[in-house]
């Protein structure tokens, strides 16, 4: 029972990892003794969370643009550079786009869909060989991709791309469970509800106290509140559960 919820030893790509949900996501890991690559598109961010990280464990920089597939190549290429496995991928890199309905633009489905979606399967993809060299039928392989509430319930804000595409995120996990079931690895979703992110900061800045009063919790996330969901997924305590999309939300969408 000490160590159903240890990732110690395990080695975890997190994409988006030098902010908001994905940070709180790598510090977690690398407190937790696993060794995390964190990428993201801006190198001097990427460079300076994962030399912060590694003064408590071991975090690795991997600059990538993941809004294409050439981007997630190139990272798949780096991290094969130092592993021969992969335990945990957890695609968290995403774009939002808010617009009124009859100004809301293409290239806004185009940016959207293209990180939050088509990255999640084509570095799933590009990770698979890693991924499966990691896994066992006691001890999985683990995709862990980051949804939305939004992309459960409708939101309030006019965010028609992001939203669908969060949807989109939910059920590409239950296709991409289903496929890789056979090769041991697990695939899950996190679907969060209001945490202080960079994605989100404006919005709380301008409507915190109304969100907080639609969380039945009657609070925001915390960083703690993500790592723990993310480390329940790794670890053993994790192990038999696939095809899941998990509301991290305070009881927004359980309690509606």
């Amino acid at each position: 029972m000490s160590d159903l919820f240890s990732v110690s030893g395990k080695v975890v790509v997190v994409t988006g990892g030098s902010s908001g949900i994905g940070l709180m996501i790598a510090r977690g890991f690398v407190e937790g003794g696993a060794k995390v690559y964190i990428a993201s598109r801006k190198k001097e961010a990427c460079d300076q969370v994962a030399a912060d990280l590694s003064q408590i464990g071991s975090c690795v920089a991997v600059p990538a643009d993941l809004s294409t597939e050439d981007g997630a190549k190139a990272l798949a290429a780096a991290v094969s550079e130092h592993e021969s496995k992969l335990d945990v991928l957890v695609n968290n890199a995403g774009a939002n786009w808010g617009a009124p309905f009859d100004e809301f633009p293409d290239a806004a489905w185009d940016k959207v869909l293209a990180l939050n979606v088509k990255a999640i399967f084509h570095l799933t993809r590009q990770l698979r060989p890693l991924l499966t060299a990691a896994a066992t039928a006691e001890d999985p392989a683990r995709v862990i991709n980051i949804g939305s509430v939004d992309g459960i319930r409708v939101p309030e804000l006019d965010v028609y791309a992001y939203a669908a595409s969060k949807a989109g995120v939910h059920h590409l996990t239950r296709m991409l469970a289903k496929r890789f079931a056979a090769e041991h690895i697990t695939v899950n979703a996190v679907a969060p509800g209001p945490f202080q992110s960079k994605m989100m900061k404006q919005t709380l800045e301008d409507f915190g106290e109304i969100i907080t009063s639609n969380v039945p919790l009657s609070r925001i996330g915390t960083d703690d509140d993500m790592a723990g969901v993310a480390i329940y997924l790794a670890s053993r305590a994790g192990a038999f559960v696939t095809g899941t999309v998990i509301p991290v939300d305070g009881g927004i969408t359980g309690c509606a």
